[in-house]
């Protein structure tokens, strides 16, 4: 089983697979009348968002996930417009007080 695609271990046999859980999460958004593209995976990609909107450390996140590499795990993340525009906005803000802070002798 070793190279199984299968998530969890299921009453009914040894491992759920991919595919059950996509027709399972299709029956149920189109039920519902949610966007056709939502599947499973989309799940995958809302944990790894709200991770990195609720601060979590990248590292942590592209562990918890998997990933090899930061790049991959980045392209999961599809943070808000409202956590682009905080962030960005912290940012200026900090580079705003530091140049206005005044320096003496080489140090604030």
């Amino acid at each position: 089983m070793e190279n199984n695609a299968a998530a969890w271990p299921s009453e009914r046999g040894l491992r759920v697979g991919a595919q059950q859980l996509n027709r399972r999460l299709a029956a149920y958004r189109d039920a519902l009348g949610m966007d056709p593209a939502l599947d499973f995976h989309s799940l995958r990609r809302s944990y790894v968002t709200h991770l990195i909107e609720d601060g979590w450390d990248p590292r942590f996140v592209q562990e918890q996930v998997g990933h090899n590499h930061a790049s991959t795990t980045s392209i999961y993340t599809c943070v808000s417009s409202d956590y682009r525009t905080r962030t960005l906005r912290r940012a200026l803000d900090s580079m705003v007080t530091d140049a206005l802070t005044p320096t003496t002798g080489g140090k604030r």
